[in-house]
């Protein structure tokens, strides 16, 4: 058994409609000025408006910061900093997707600790107690809501930057399935097979641990079942509900264990052609995982995760492994999501650059098999 020390700061406030309990929650942890961390897609939508009534209602005084661009970078969080110091805010709301949440996270780093964004790169770097945050997504996928991390690019050099601390974990998050119906399909789809590969990830890592395990099956089962069912139908709040919470407890299983090397190919890809995220891990994700199945542990616990997908029996002959890659190939293609890198016009003569850029990714060191540009760049040319 894997010795872990895991701590959980989150309260978790799940059910249709629980947004509207933004202001009556805000006031609990004492809050009087609401810096609201959101994006235009958010605005358009009306969620924005409908947690802005709900902060106001209950006598807060509001500002928005609504500049968050998609994998916000260092730039976007001093924007957002500058904002806060005028206002000077007792509590940030990040609201929206990922990008949104972190990069609230990231305003609250700088605000709280003062600083570039570069100085909290790494696990454990906030320098006093942080602001209190309430975490809302409107996407199911990256789980920040349920980590202490947030990823913000570096203007200059591009590189993302993981700055991790338990004083940035969000006091509340606000899990309301309503807000995710208002997702464009390709949004659905993008941030879904985001979830699905921190499930996938996360339960064969090196510093997994038996709680990090239940996190991730559990997300697994839930994500495994609600992800084709929503693409087929995005209307379904009960599938909303399954991605939702799923999402959540693969982003607890991430907090706990970390992720692999699925998306330390994925990193510089989506630096270098500015391929959305989900499309860049989820190509990626086949080829891992039978990388990952040469070793007979990891082999075992795709088995598994294999028993949890009601598509029939696996063939004797076939490897878990292999099979679970099919399946998932199969959930990209169902959602129009491509499935190769040659479908995404990247040069075949950058593979070697990009290997050593994938080398250089934090979540490259938790893969269960240890990876070197030579592994990394053989993965890359399987996926071409």
């Amino acid at each position: 058994m894997q010795n872990f020390d895991f701590s959980q700061r989150t309260r978790f406030v799940f059910g249709a409609g629980k947004l509207n309990l933004l202001g009556q929650l805000a006031k609990e942890l004492g809050a009087s000025r609401v810096l609201i961390v959101s994006d235009p897609g958010v605005v358009r939508a009306g969620h924005f408006e409908r947690a802005r009534q709900s902060l106001e209602a209950a006598g807060l005084v509001t500002l928005a910061f609504h500049d968050v661009h998609e994998n916000p970078s260092s730039d976007d969080v001093e924007v957002g900093n500058k904002v806060a110091r005028e206002f000077q805010p007792d509590l940030i709301v990040g609201l929206g997707g990922g990008s949104s949440m972190d990069c609230a996270k990231g305003i609250n780093f700088l605000f709280s600790c003062g600083g570039e964004m570069k100085d909290y790169w790494g696990v454990g770097k906030a320098t006093r107690e942080m602001l209190p945050m309430i975490a809302i997504p409107t996407t199911s996928g990256t789980g920040s809501e349920a980590q202490s991390f947030a990823l913000i690019s570096d203007a200059k050099t591009h590189v993302k930057m993981a700055c991790g601390d338990r004083r940035a974990a969000c006091r509340i998050a606000i899990l309301d399935p309503e807000l995710t119906l208002t997702q464009p399909s390709r949004v659905t789809a993008l941030t879904g097979i985001d979830a699905l590969t921190h499930a996938l990830e996360t339960y064969v890592t090196k510093p997994r641990t038996a709680l990090s395990m239940a996190f991730s099956m559990q997300a697994w089962q839930l994500l495994s079942v609600g992800f084709s069912r929503v693409v087929t139908d995005p209307t379904d709040l009960e599938s909303r509900s399954q991605m939702q919470i799923g999402a959540t407890l693969a982003g607890m299983a991430i907090e706990a264990s970390m992720l692999g090397a699925a998306h330390a190919l994925a990193n510089p890809i989506t630096a270098a052609f500015k391929i959305p995220h989900g499309q860049a891990v989820g190509l990626m994700m086949p080829h891992v995982m039978r990388f990952n199945g040469q070793l007979t542990s990891v082999e075992s616990d795709y088995a598994r995760l294999n028993n949890s997908i009601r598509d029939g029996a696996i063939d004797a002959r076939e490897s878990s492994s292999n099979h679970l890659a099919d399946w998932f190939t199969k959930q990209l293609l169902h959602a129009c999501l491509k499935t190769r890198l040659r479908e995404l016009e990247i040069p075949h003569n950058q593979l070697e650059q990009l290997s050593l850029e994938a080398s250089k990714q934090w979540t490259a060191s938790f893969n269960p098999i240890a990876v070197t540009p030579a592994e990394l760049l053989q993965i890359y040319r399987q996926a071409f």
